[in-house]
């Protein structure tokens, strides 16, 4: 008799430091999944994304097994990455520089078409894109959102 799946979980961990706390706990909890399991092969998984924030749709079956699949990380963070603006965290609130403040944009930074093209590649599969030129023009929409500059 096949698996019946009684639920989708859609959360963001940190690659490689997931904890049993909120919001990973009682999202498993309520379904009745095994939640040091998953913590356990999630962390074994992602080790070698240690940092990156990585969304992971988790399906949980009727016999309270699950598997998930992690995605990859968002373009907002790739770009940061990309465009090396600082990701601290003070006391679970991050800190956004002072030239961010204003707007919420990152004004000052930018981005090659390099850069995008290499963001949009790792993103192929999980955006909605027909190609890599498709998929270059909404991360460099992204980009944009974000108030980064796209040069080259």
């Amino acid at each position: 008799m096949a698996k019946q799946v009684t639920g989708m979980i859609k959360l963001q961990c940190p690659g490689g430091a997931a904890t049993p706390a909120p919001p990973v706990g009682p999202a498993l909890g309520q379904h009745g999944v095994n939640i040091g399991k998953f913590v356990k092969d999630f962390n074994d998984k992602t080790a070698d994304r240690k940092g990156l924030t990585l969304p992971v749709v988790i399906t949980v079956y009727s016999d309270r097994s699950f598997e998930f699949v992690v995605k990859s990380p968002p373009a907002a963070v790739l770009l940061k990455i990309a465009a090396k603006i600082p990701h601290e965290k003070k006391k679970g609130k991050e800190v956004i520089p002072a030239e961010a403040k204003k707007g919420g944009k990152y004004k000052n930074h930018k981005v090659t078409k390099d850069q995008v093209r290499k963001i949009a590649q790792d993103k192929l599969v999980d955006l909605n894109a027909r190609d890599v030129d498709h998929a270059m023009r909404i991360i460099e929409g992204t980009a944009r959102s974000m108030g980064l500059r796209v040069e080259g």
